[in-house]
C-alpha cells in the first residue's frame, strides 16, 4: 500500500489538519494510506501538549489518518531543522512512504526545494556569517543570506514554509517526494478564524481563558470528544503553570557546566541561563532576563524544557525504533507491510524495547521519564499511565 507521510503535532487537531489529510488522498489517490509522525507529550515551541499523545493520535485516526508513529522527545523539542530531520528519518525508515504532504503558505513545493538546495550549498555558510555580523537574530540573518542566493528566500518569513524548507532539506536523497498544500484558514499562530478554521494556538488560547466550548467547537469532532474524555479522566489540559515550581527547582539544581553542556556552539547563552536560573521566581522572569534580540523565544523555551527533562544538547544521530501510537484497519495493514520494509524495529509493545539493544532502551527510558514529568502538568498526575504500561490505540471500523 502506498502511503503519504504527514509530520505534525495535533496540539490540538483542527479542521485545517483534517483538510490536509483529505487533500493528500485527493492528490495521491483515495487508497493512499496516511501515515503521521506526531510529537508526543512535548511540542516544538517548548511546551507541554495540551492532551496526551495517545488521545491525540487516536483522534487523528478517527479524522482521516491510518497510522500514527511517535516523534521521540529529543527531536520533538528540537529546532525546526532537528524536528524535520528526525521526523523524515522515521518516515524513510518505514519503507512505506512515497510522499511527504505538508501545509504551506505558498502552496508550491518547487520554490521550497530551491531554498533547501541553496541552504545546503557551499555558498550559504559564508553568506550567513556575513549577515550575522550585523547583529540581528539568527532567523533574520538566515533569511537575508538565503535571499542573496535565491529569490524564493522570502519563504523563511512564513512559519509553515520555514518547516517546508526544512522538510525539503531532510528529504534530499530519501526518495520521498514533497507535496505542498496551500494552508487554509487562519495564519499559523493567528488569532482570527479564517475560512472557519482557527489556528491551534488560537484554540489553546481559548482553552486557557476558560472558553472550552468555543475552543472545542473549532477542533475536529474526534479531537473535541477525546479532549473531553481526557479532561474528565483528569489528564487534560496539561499546563505549564502546574509544573512551574518543579521546573524552576530543577533549573536551580544545575551548575554552569550543566547549562554549557546543553549549548551547541560557543555563543555564551548558557551563562545567562545559569545566572537567571539562580534567582528567577517564575519562568516568565527567567525567559525575560535571558532573552536577547538574537534568540527566538521558542529556542529559549526549548532550552528550558531540555534542561528540565535532562535531554542531550542534540538528538541522537538516528531514531532507534518506530513506536506506534494509534492505527485503524488500514494502518494495521501498513504495519504488516512495514514488518518487511522497515529499516528500524516496529514497537507496539513497550516491553519489547528490552530486546532491541542499549540505544533503544536509553531512548525509551528517556521518553518514559519525560512522560512521568508530563504527568505532573496534568490535573491528576495519578491518572496518567506509565509509558511502560501503555500500548497503541487500535480504532476499529464503526467504533467512532
Amino acid at each position: 500500500m502506498a502511503a503519504a507521510g504527514i509530520i505534525t503535532e495535533y496540539n490540538p487537531l483542527h479542521m485545517g489538519h483534517v483538510h490536509l489529510m483529505a487533500e493528500a488522498r485527493r492528490l495521491l489517490g483515495p487508497e493512499t494510506g496516511i501515515l503521521c509522525v506526531m510529537s508526543g507529550n512535548y511540542v516544538q515551541r517548548g511546551d507541554f501538549a495540551i492532551a496526551g499523545k495517545h488521545a491525540r493520535a487516536a483522534a487523528a485516526v478517527r479524522s482521516g489518518a491510518d497510522l500514527v508513529l511517535e516523534l521521540p522527545v529529543p527531536w520533538a523539542l528540537s529546532s525546526a531543522e532537528g524536528f524535520a530531520a528526525g521526523a523524515v528519518k522515521i518516515l524513510k525508515a518505514t519503507g512505506a512512504v512515497s510522499h511527504l504532504v505538508f501545509g504551506s503558505e505558498g502552496g508550491d513545493a518547487a520554490p521550497l526545494v530551491r531554498c533547501a538546495e541553496a541552504l545546503c550549498s557551499g555558498a550559504f555558510p559564508e553568506a550567513l556569517r556575513e549577515e550575522l555580523k550585523k547583529g540581528d537574530s539568527f532567523p533574520a540573518a538566515r533569511q537575508r543570506a538565503l535571499l542573496g542566493l535565491v529569490p524564493e528566500g522570502g519563504a523563511l518569513s512564513r512559519p509553515n514554509d520555514i518547516l517546508g524548507v526544512e522538510y525539503c532539506k531532510a528529504l534530499r536523497g530519501s526518495g520521498i517526494q514533497p507535496v505542498a498544500v496551500l494552508r487554509r484558514g487562519a495564519a499559523h499562530d493567528g488569532a482570527d478564524v479564517g475560512d472557519g478554521i482557527a489556528s491551534a494556538s488560537a484554540i489553546r488560547a481559548l482553552l486557557r481563558q476558560g472558553e472550552e466550548e468555543a475552543a472545542l467547537g473549532l477542533c475536529a469532532p474526534a479531537m473535541a470528544e477525546a479532549y473531553r474524555m481526557e479532561r474528565e479522566a483528569g489528564r487534560a489540559p496539561a499546563s505549564l503553570e502546574r509544573c512551574e515550581r518543579a521546573i524552576l527547582a530543577r533549573l536551580r539544581f544545575l551548575e554552569e557546566a550543566d547549562w554549557a553542556a546543553l549549548e551547541l556552539g560557543n555563543e555564551g547563552l548558557y551563562r545567562r541561563f545559569f545566572r537567571s536560573s539562580r534567582s528567577a521566581a517564575s519562568l516568565a522572569e527567567l525567559l525575560e532576563t535571558v532573552k536577547t534580540k538574537r534568540y527566538p523565544m521558542a529556542r529559549l523555551r526549548r532550552t528550558v524544557f531540555r534542561a528540565y527533562l535532562g535531554l542531550p544538547p542534540a538528538p541522537p544521530e538516528e531514531p532507534a525504533y518506530l513506536r506506534v501510537l494509534a492505527a485503524n484497519e488500514r494502518g494495521t495493514a501498513l504495519l504488516a507491510g512495514m514488518r518487511k520494509t522497515a529499516a528500524l524495529p516496529v514497537l507496539t509493545k513497550s516491553a519489547a524495547v528490552r530486546r532491541l539493544g542499549p540505544g533503544a532502551r536509553r531512548l525509551f527510558d528517556l521518553e518514559a521519564r519525560a512522560d512521568r514529568l508530563y504527568a505532573l502538568a496534568c490535573p491528576d498526575p495519578a491518572a496518567v499511565p506509565d509509558a511502560w504500561r501503555t500500548g497503541p490505540v487500535i480504532v476499529r471500523e464503526g467504533a467512532g
